[in-house]
C-alpha cells in the first residue's frame, strides 16, 4: 500500500498549534487533491484545510477536539486504494503518544521533577475532575508526585484548550505554592464569604511566565432559575487576551471630540458615484483609518511593541480594525501597509475583511501582524468608549458615533451657534512607553486631519 502522509500545514508565523475541530472526511472515503479534509481552530482562526493529494483516507490519527501541532501528521491516505488493518489504533495511541512527548518535554526542561505515577505519595487523581474537567496523564503524574489533591488540582485555573490545566500551570502553581500557606480547596462556608465580599484574589508572578494562572476568579453560584451558558472556543480566547491585556498594560484614555461636518458631507455627494465607479460602497471607516495612518505617520512611538525593557518601534503600519461577528463574538482583520494605500484601496481593503469576517472567510495571515488597532463603537450607537489594548499592542483608539449637535462656529464677522456633525475619539495606550503628552497628542492630531478634510476632494 502506498501511502501519503497528511500533516498540520503552518498557518501563520505564530501559530504553532491547532485543534481539530470536524473531520469532513470519514476513514474509507476517497479524497481529492485540494477538496476540504478537516476543519481546525488556532487561537487567531477557524479553517478549513483541503487534502494535499488523492486518495483513500485510511487512518485518522488526531480525533475530534485533539490539539496538533504544526508538522504533526493528522492522516493517511492510500493512493491504491487499500485500507490498513490498523486504523482502528486511535484514541488510545494517540493519549500515549501525548503523555510520551510531554513527559520528554518536561524531562527536558524541569529536570529536577520526576514523572512517575508509581511512585505517587498522594492519592489518586480521577482524569475527570468533579465539574467535568479533563487532566491529562502528564498533569494527573505531576499533581500525585507533588502531593496536590483532587480538588486542590481542580482549583487551579486552566489556559489550555477549554480550560484545561496544562503542565505550564501546573509548575507555576506548583513555584508559588510555598508562599501560599492557605489551602486552594475550598469549602462551603468559604465559597459563601467569596461571594458575599465578590472580590477576586490576585497573585502576580511576571517572572514564572504563569501570569493567568495566578489569577483567582470569585466562585459564583447560580440562583434557582439562572441559566448556565458555556463559554465557545472562541470567546474563552477573548476573555483570556483580554485579562492578559489589562494585566500586563496600565491603560490611560484620552479623548478629543471632532467635527467631522466636511467628512459628512462629502461622503454624502459622492457616494453615488464612488459606488457606479468602483463598485463599492465607501463608509466613514476607510476615511478615518486614512486619518489614523497619517497621524501614525506624525507619531510612530504609537506603532510599537514591548518586549521586557525593549521597545520594538514597527517599520509597518498594519491596521486591525476590530470587527464584530453574527456569532456575539470578535475578531481583528488586519489591513497590511495600510500607508501604502489610497482612499479607494483603504475601501476596498476594509469591505473585503469586513465580509470576509462576517462569513468566515478569513485566513490565518488576515488577522496577524497588526501593530495598532481601530474599534468602532459607533456602530452600535455609542458616543465613546474605553478600549482594551489589543496586545501585544501599545495602542487602540475607538471610533464613537457620529452626531449632530449644536456648536459654536467661529467666523472672522462673529461666532454663531449651527448645527454640526461631530464624533468622540477615545484613545487607550500602554503608559509604560506611551505617557500622556504622546498619547494626548496623538488623538488630537488624527482629529486635526479629520477636522482638515478638503470637501473639495477628488478620489
Amino acid at each position: 500500500m502506498a501511502e501519503i502522509e497528511i500533516r498540520l500545514p503552518k498557518m501563520g508565523e505564530s501559530v504553532t498549534e491547532a485543534t481539530i475541530t470536524n473531520w469532513l472526511k470519514k476513514t474509507g472515503d476517497y479524497v481529492t487533491i485540494d477538496e476540504p479534509l478537516v476543519e481546525v481552530a488556532t487561537d487567531k482562526v477557524d479553517n478549513e484545510l483541503p487534502s494535499e493529494a488523492a486518495g483513500t483516507l485510511v487512518k485518522i490519527l488526531f480525533e475530534k477536539d485533539q490539539v496538533a501541532q504544526v508538522g504533526d501528521v493528522i492522516a493517511i491516505l492510500s493512493s491504491d486504494g487499500s485500507v490498513s488493518e490498523k486504523e482502528e489504533v486511535k484514541n488510545d495511541a494517540t493519549e500515549t503518544k501525548t503523555e510520551v512527548t510531554e513527559t520528554a518535554k518536561v524531562n527536558e526542561n524541569k529536570s529536577s521533577i520526576e514523572i512517575s505515577a508509581n511512585s505517587s505519595n498522594g492519592s489518586v487523581i480521577a482524569k475527570n475532575g468533579s465539574n467535568g474537567k479533563f487532566f491529562s496523564p502528564l498533569v494527573r503524574s505531576i499533581a500525585q508526585k507533588e502531593n496536590i489533591s483532587q480538588s486542590e488540582l481542580e482549583s487551579i485555573t486552566g489556559t489550555g484548550q477549554e480550560g484545561r490545566v496544562t503542565k505550564n500551570d501546573l509548575m507555576s502553581y506548583i513555584s508559588n505554592r510555598s508562599a501560599n500557606t492557605k489551602p486552594s480547596s475550598i469549602n462551603a462556608k468559604e465559597t459563601e464569604k467569596s461571594i458575599s465580599s465578590a472580590t477576586p484574589t490576585v497573585t502576580s508572578n511576571v517572572q514564572t511566565g504563569g501570569l493567568l494562572s495566578n489569577i483567582k476568579e470569585p466562585i459564583v453560584l447560580p440562583n434557582p432559575g439562572d441559566e448556565i451558558i458555556e463559554m465557545d472556543r472562541m470567546r474563552k480566547l477573548i476573555a483570556d487576551h483580554m485579562v492578559m491585556s489589562v494585566h500586563v498594560s496600565p491603560h490611560v484614555t484620552s479623548y478629543v471630540e471632532a467635527d467631522v461636518t466636511n467628512i459628512v458631507n462629502w461622503r454624502n455627494k459622492v457616494k453615488k458615484k464612488f459606488l457606479e465607479r468602483e463598485g463599492e460602497n465607501i463608509t466613514f471607516t476607510p476615511i478615518l483609518i486614512e486619518a489614523i495612518v497619517k497621524a501614525i505617520k506624525d507619531f510612530p512611538m504609537v506603532n510599537v511593541s514591548v518586549s521586557g525593557t525593549s521597545i520594538i518601534k514597527r517599520k509597518d503600519i498594519n491596521v486591525g480594525m476590530a470587527t464584530a461577528l453574527p456569532s456575539g463574538n470578535l475578531i481583528v482583520p488586519v489591513i497590511k501597509n495600510a500607508d501604502r494605500l489610497n482612499l479607494t484601496g483603504l475601501t476596498k481593503t476594509v469591505n473585503e475583511l469586513a465580509n470576509n469576517a462576517r462569513n468566515n472567510k478569513l485566513k490565518p495571515e488576515d488577522i496577524q501582524g497588526g501593530t495598532y488597532t481601530v474599534t468602532n463603537v459607533g456602530s452600535f450607537g455609542n458616543v465613546m468608549g474605553t478600549p482594551i489594548i489589543n496586545q501585544p499592542q501599545v495602542a487602540i483608539l475607538a471610533l464613537g458615533a457620529i452626531r449632530k449637535v449644536p456648536a459654536v462656529i467661529e467666523t472672522p464677522e462673529g461666532d454663531f451657534i449651527g448645527i454640526r456633525h461631530k464624533m468622540f475619539l477615545s484613545h487607550s495606550y500602554d503608559h509604560r512607553v506611551v505617557d500622556g503628552a504622546l498619547g494626548g497628542q496623538f488623538v488630537r492630531r488624527v482629529a486635526d486631519y479629520l477636522e482638515e478634510f478638503d470637501i473639495n476632494r477628488e478620489f
